[in-house]
């Protein structure tokens, strides 16, 4: 994928790569590798023509685990495809050797907020994640997209 992100060396564009976490040039194979965020996301920048639905900011193609994700550079907040955020979680948990997190609270405040969707603009659905770490996330059932704020990955793969 060619992204709206131009080569620090040459000025061509970048294409973006997402099993190995990094951007690449084409033209002058200069490798650009971002600096990954607590939740995994190496944020790879480039124009997604989709907007941050919590700060209105054009998100960025990051990547996680080898996955393609949307994020927010100003909020760090994720937006992904349902079929992603499962094989995500799945794998940020079994890679995380360390001691489980213990329960926390789930603040109820979290759930009063409303999001609309950054692809239809629908309402997303706000609902606790029924699986560990008590997060709220938000989902567009029509266009299967989860937004989940930063940090909330992290916390769900070490719970």
């Amino acid at each position: 994928m060619t992204l709206d992100t131009n080569c620090p060396n040459c000025g061509a564009p970048m294409r973006a790569v997402a099993e190995r976490g990094c951007l690449v040039c084409d033209h002058c194979s200069t490798f650009r590798f971002p600096a990954e965020s607590r939740d995994g996301v190496r944020l790879l920048g480039g124009k997604s023509g989709t907007s941050c639905p919590v700060c209105a900011r054009e998100l960025s193609l990051g990547s996680v685990l080898d996955n393609m994700v949307l994020c927010c550079p100003n909020c760090r907040g994720i937006l992904c495809s349902q079929t992603a955020f499962s094989r995500l979680v799945n794998l940020r948990r079994a890679l995380h050797d360390g001691p489980r997190l213990s329960d926390r609270r789930l603040n109820p405040e979290e759930l009063e907020r409303r999001i609309r969707c950054p692809t239809c603009n629908a309402e997303m659905d706000t609902y606790p994640y029924h699986g560990p770490g008590r997060v709220v996330i938000d989902a567009c059932n029509t266009c299967r997209l989860i937004w989940v704020d930063a940090g909330e990955l992290d916390i769900i793969g070490r719970s």
